[in-house]
């Protein structure tokens, strides 16, 4: 896997999480830069986004537990392909462990699993999460809210945490912990775990339609698989950037590069309702934009970095692109 990836609805939670709190969410999101316009866009976001907004939202909010009480202010988990998954199941177990098969839909960084041993029953996400400290614990915290608030209301209050583990070494106070999630936390653990009674898998729930649940099962199926192509075309695009001062950039160099054929990378990629040259025409354009408006490098080192063989060709391409000749467009830019 390629660049970790969040789904847009997390997001999207956050924003209502401080807009509940009464945080000045523009000021956080211009401070991370991010434009109030995405948060309507239902695309995947860059998880390494994430450090640039809990950065900002402790800053802003001067609160060093910013990612424990953000979760507070989460709304309800609902609406989302998983949500309907886990209440079409007949009981809690049932539901939980199809809802772990296909978490990739929320976040890359999810790696959860179910664990039940010697009556003790906890799901834990490994020690998987390899990012930077302050994002693990802000995002842990957070999300270990949700994830409490939504078991509560599955099971009509009946789920209870027993104890809490968190990876990281520093946090807030016990009494804190207690005072949110109801139960104790350990910190500085070798992974993130949550403990709760193993009876509750057996709740039954009483949202479940169990004939609606091979139509959610194929959504989600669905959705992964979109997933896969948008993995896909991100690898394409990395292969491009590699071998395209190289003037080596053909379907393919490329298909070789991510050891798969090229007839078969054709018939991903327009299953992905995109073609070879679409991506790398695309890659060209941005790189030329980026150039022209953001250094001084001469047009002829631009016309060889973006992997055209002839000054011609690119100054034909950058036209169609943006109806402005390479000059028009660095003058406007940088003016």
């Amino acid at each position: 896997m390629g660049q970790l990836t969040d789904a847009s609805v997390i997001l999207r939670f956050g924003y209502q999480a401080m807009r509940r709190a009464g945080l000045p969410t523009e000021e956080i999101l211009t401070k991370a830069g991010v434009a109030l316009n995405q948060i309507e866009v239902n695309a995947r976001t860059p998880f390494s986004a994430q450090y640039a907004f809990w950065t900002a939202a402790e800053q802003v909010s001067g609160d060093p537990d910013i990612g424990l009480h953000l979760g507070e202010h989460l709304p309800l988990y609902r609406g989302q392909v998983i949500e309907h998954l886990f209440v079409s199941s007949g009981n809690f177990g049932e539901g939980l462990k199809r809802a772990l098969a296909y978490q990739r839909l929320i976040s890359d960084v999810l790696n959860a699993e179910l664990v039940i041993e010697d009556q003790r029953c906890y799901i834990t996400n490994g020690n998987s999460m390899n990012v930077d400290n302050l994002v693990n614990r802000h995002f842990s915290e957070c999300f270990m809210s949700g994830v409490l608030r939504f078991f509560k209301f599955i099971t009509e209050g009946r789920f209870q945490p027993i104890f809490i583990d968190f990876n990281f070494s520093e946090g807030a106070s016990d009494n804190e912990y207690f005072r949110v999630y109801e139960c104790p936390v350990s910190l500085g653990q070798a992974e993130t775990r949550l403990y709760f009674d193993p009876s509750i898998l057996d709740y039954p729930l009483w949202q479940a339609e169990p004939e609606l649940l091979q139509l959610h099962e194929q959504l989600a199926v669905e959705k992964l698989q979109e997933l896969a192509r948008y993995d896909l075309v991100a690898e394409v695009r990395r292969a491009i950037g590699s071998t395209l001062e190289s003037g080596e950039t053909t379907l393919e160099t490329v298909a070789s590069q991510i050891n798969i054929t090229p007839r078969r990378l054709r018939t991903q990629l327009s299953e992905a309702n995109t073609s070879f040259q679409q991506i790398l025409s695309d890659y060209r354009c941005r790189l030329a934009k980026k150039l022209l408006a953001n250094t001084n490098e001469s047009v002829e080192r631009i016309v060889y970095l973006t992997g055209f063989s002839e000054p011609s060709t690119f100054y034909r391409a950058f036209k169609r692109w943006t109806n402005e000749t390479p000059v028009e467009y660095r003058k406007r830019k940088q003016r």
